[in-house]
């Protein structure tokens, strides 16, 4: 469907939740496009996951949610904090390495964490998040909070068997968790129908008598009333719900990926129902904003990334001495040699 045809439709939200939508997912691009461009001066080093394409899947979330639920995904996690209220400073300075980056430099791309917007931070072992996100819910179970944990992956840690032992306890404990796979198609760079025979992945929660069911992706509006829908039942004490979000990445896997298991045409395809394009399209067809009020956001978002990178650029870099530091809650832990 093209951009107007879709943005004529009667706005459901306030105009303040389209206008958050369009600059937190638009920080994100943003961000990660620059992320990109200072990987191939090897600024940035090691791995680097872009969030390019799947901006509405993280924005639609955060307006479902509270400030007190807690998040955790798995090493695609820059947009994460970013739609969180993270300081893109931080982030980019734990891409560069440095001491001021959001885990000190030590954990880089793949392991963003910000405890103060609840973000338990991304995760480097393909679908170690999951029983990770059920333990967190069970926390927040045991200690009565009505605060829930969204857990996200991606289709690729579907077929390991910690999902299913999670799905399994947290149906059995009724654990205020939304599990989410955000199915990109392509897991690392082979396509989900070459690797799974269940092809819509959303089903397999079916199987533990889970709530489950297909999100389009590249819809912000589509991803908020999922995870409401979810995140109701969760406070409900009804337990878990797995959402497939039908999503795709315009980059490759990690910046080394040559892409060649899809077409260029398929990328233009899914370009074309982007979901920051739609949200303008939305704000401008129903006059909740001007040209000129969208391109302040964009100049007042260059500018934020550009400070980023400077922040990055001139931070120090960890002291040699930082290597034993954080490695156990245990202080005086009796088994670290220098």
């Amino acid at each position: 469907m093209a951009k107007k045809e879709k943005a004529e439709a009667k706005v459901k939200y306030p105009k303040e939740t389209y206008l958050y939508w369009f600059e937190n997912m638009l920080l994100q691009r943003r961000f990660e496009e620059k992320a990109g461009q200072l990987y191939g001066q090897q600024k940035i080093r090691g791995f680097c996951h872009l969030y390019i394409g799947q901006e509405a899947c993280s924005s639609g979330c955060v307006t479902a949610l509270t400030k007190d639920d807690k998040w955790i995904t798995a090493y695609r996690d820059h947009g994460f904090p970013l739609a969180l209220g993270t300081s893109p400073n931080a982030i980019m300075a734990e891409l560069f390495g440095k001491a001021t980056g959001t885990t000190k430099g030590k954990g880089g791309s793949m392991h963003i964490f910000d405890k103060e917007v609840n973000f338990v931070g991304g995760h480097g072992i393909v679908g170690a998040q999951i029983p990770l996100g059920a333990g967190i819910a069970f926390a927040e179970k045991y200690l009565k909070t009505k605060n829930l944990c969204i857990c996200f992956f991606g289709d690729g840690a579907v077929r390991q068997g910690a999902l299913h032992e999670a799905f399994n306890m947290a149906m059995t404990w009724k654990l205020p968790v939304i599990f989410v796979v955000e199915n990109n198609g392509y897991a690392m760079g082979t396509s989900v129908a070459r690797t799974s025979n269940v092809t819509d992945l959303y089903t397999i929660g079916e199987a533990y008598d889970m709530p489950s069911e297909p999100v389009d992706g590249m819809s912000v509006e589509a991803v908020h009333e999922a995870v409401s829908r979810a995140a109701e039942r969760a406070r409900n004490g009804e337990g878990p719900t797995f959402l497939e979000f039908k999503t795709y990445r315009y980059r490759g896997h990690s910046m080394s990926d040559p892409q060649k298991y899809r077409t260029k045409d398929e990328v233009e395809e899914y370009k074309r129902r982007d979901p920051i394009e739609w949200v303008r399209a939305t704000i401008l067809e129903n006059e909740l904003a001007t040209e000129e009020e969208l391109a302040a956001i964009e100049d007042k978002i260059k500018e934020q990334v550009a400070e980023s990178v400077k922040f990055a650029e001139e931070s120090p870099w960890p002291d040699p001495s930082e290597a034993y530091k954080d490695v156990y809650v245990q202080e005086d832990y009796p088994f670290i040699q220098e």
